[in-house]
């Protein structure tokens, strides 16, 4: 599965078409229905839904209850009427072409009411418009529809032909399991996951924290699963527990890679249930259903977006990046088919429909970028580079860098602020600064903490290994990026001669020649002298420094610095 995984995403990408329709070919070619090497689809496709779980794990992190709060209107309000609305409306079109009873049309048209957040959220967040208004509209709608699998789910359990489960506890009590059960996750994030990574942080394993970070997450999804509830709820309340803590870059860097892979193997086990037969039988359906789809979740959402006050263009593109159908899809197809609701006939033509929908994504995506802005007369379009991100990253939170995050701030400049140090972390906490924990060269967590549309990467910490093999893929990596380096001392300041970095600065020089200032204003020379002293010195000692960086020899040019008479005037 992963070489086929590997293959088809690498060809599918080569033109342009998303790393998601690649997983899903090679699900089709590899499967019972297409070359029939790998069996057990079902099975897999259970497995492998724990991707859709770490999937929601980081969506949560995203969410501090701040940022909830502040989206509210648009997550509850937006959210719930984009749902609504799309569902019944798709559900109408279903009942009409597919003559199916209203049962049936619900089960296949609710499901495709939800848009694809495995491809848009990725694609917002790697062009650096997920803290655009834009981008906060579209994900504040995301967001709704992932947490509306749970009441999708329980439409349809009601409306159920299947005989009923006796060990599934009836309504009343799931909704009073949900609400103790998310009581009970918060608690223990709080209690107990944030005092844990408190201490793996001083013991400094790596390992540890991914450890933490996927127990975290299966333990939320297990104990969901043994209420009768929905594991991706779980693994959301999980990673919204988490999004204040000092640790969230951290835990995120780590659970990235296992969520990519994982969700790759969801979409090839979606691939290989499909039934390509029964696609054949019909293609006239498969594709008039998967342009009815996109035209009527497109003229939907603009509407939507127009009636919560988005200007025309922005509601338009909003349209367009949310209008194909979406991976929980599936999930609820299968769901509908285990309810006797839909035939398994039904359940591939219509994953087929959510598939070719999400063919269009890529072109469509290119085509909402140019709808994301309203246009406006003698304003300049907001970018990037003006969105509420941030806009400078201090790496090291000690006396060093506090002095420049501060003046940072003091100019209103946006700050991330990362340091290794969990002790650090909680005492500048005391004072109300809020410091992320992580390794500040990885560029995994940099890229996590917004480096790609961040401006400023200053590395404020006194670590005389940090070198070119650590700087010089970070200045690779992040281009538009000025990169200030704080160096141990005149060696280091040698090692990192050789990298394009904007500045390096020994972290005691500037003090040092202040002190020798100061000292010459103490024995009264004249403020004249002291800056032809100054001048002097810093002169000579670039000349030394370049003659050092370029010989390698650190007692190259020492006639320099012989000694000269002392200009002292005595007081009376």
């Amino acid at each position: 599965m992963l070489g086929a995984g590997f293959v088809f995403v690498m060809l599918f990408r080569r033109f342009g078409l998303g790393a998601v329709l690649g997983y899903l070919v090679a699900g089709v070619v590899i499967g019972p229905h297409g070359l029939g090497i790998i069996g057990g689809a079902e099975s897999k496709l259970d497995a492998a839904e724990l991707g859709i779980a770490l999937l929601l794990f980081l969506v949560g992190l995203e969410l501090n209850p701040a940022r909830l709060w502040r989206l509210k209107r648009d997550i509850f309000g937006m959210g719930l009427v984009q749902v609504v609305a799309c569902g019944l409306a798709v559900a109408g079109i279903v009942w009409l072409v597919a003559s199916v009873s209203w049962g049936a049309a619900l089960a296949l048209g609710l499901p495709l009411a939800l848009s694809s957040t495995a491809q848009v959220l990725p694609s917002l967040k790697a062009s650096g418009r997920i803290n655009t208004p834009f981008g906060e509209r579209a994900f504040s709608v995301l967001l709704f529809q992932d947490l509306s699998i749970v009441p999708l789910i329980t439409i349809i359990a009601a409306m159920s032909r299947a005989p009923a489960d006796p060990s599934v506890p009836p309504g009343w009590l799931m909704a009073v399991y949900t609400v103790g059960a998310i009581a009970g996750l918060v608690a223990a994030g709080r209690y107990v996951i944030g005092p844990v990574l408190r201490l793996v942080g001083r013991v400094g394993e790596q390992e540890l924290f991914i450890v933490v970070g996927l127990f975290t997450v299966f333990a939320s999804a297990a104990v969901m699963e043994t209420l009768h509830l929905s594991t991706a709820l779980g693994a959301f309340v999980a990673g919204v527990m988490l999004a204040d803590s000092p640790y969230r870059h951290e835990i995120e860097a780590d659970i990235e890679p296992f969520r990519a892979i994982l969700l790759g193997l969801f979409f090839i086990a979606v691939g290989m249930v499909l039934d390509i037969g029964a696609v054949l039988d019909n293609p006239g359906m498969v594709i008039g259903m998967a342009l009815a789809l996109v035209a009527t979740k497109t003229a939907l959402i603009f509407g939507i977006g127009r009636l919560f006050g988005m200007a025309t263009r922005p509601a338009f593109g909003l349209g367009l990046l949310l209008s194909q159908g979406g991976e929980f899809g599936f999930v609820l197809f299968a769901q509908a088919q285990a309810a006797l609701l839909i035939e398994p006939r039904a359940a591939s033509i219509f994953g087929a429909v959510v598939t070719l929908s999400m063919a269009t994504t890529p072109f469509l995506l290119m085509i909402a970028r140019r709808f994301e802005h309203a246009p406006t007369k003698g304003v300049k379009p907001e970018g990037p580079a003006d969105a509420p991100d941030t806009t400078a990253i201090v790496i090291g939170y000690g006396r060093f860098g506090q002095t420049v995050a501060h003046m940072l701030q003091s100019h209103g400049i946006s700050l991330t602020l990362i340091d290794l140090k969990p002790s650090q972390i909680e005492r500048t906490a005391e004072f109300g600064a809020k410091v992320y924990y992580g390794d500040g060269r990885r560029i995994d967590l940099l890229r996590i903490a917004g480096a790609e549309q961040a401006r400023l990467i200053l590395f404020c910490t006194d670590d005389r290994e940090l070198g070119p093999k650590e700087l010089s893929p970070i200045l690779g990596a992040f281009p538009q990026a000025a990169v200030l380096v704080r160096a141990f001392d005149r060696g280091h300041m040698i090692k990192l001669a050789p990298l394009d970095l904007t500045i390096a600065i020994r972290e005691v020089y500037e003090s040092a020649i202040y002190m020798g200032v100061e000292a010459l204003k103490s024995l009264g020379v004249e403020g004249g002298r002291i800056e032809d002293i100054e001048h002097d010195y810093r002169e000579k000692d670039n000349i030394r420094l370049e003659a050092q960086t370029v010989t390698g020899d650190m007692h190259v040019r020492d006639d320099l610095f012989s000694r000269e008479p002392a200009i002292v005037r005595r007081e009376a």
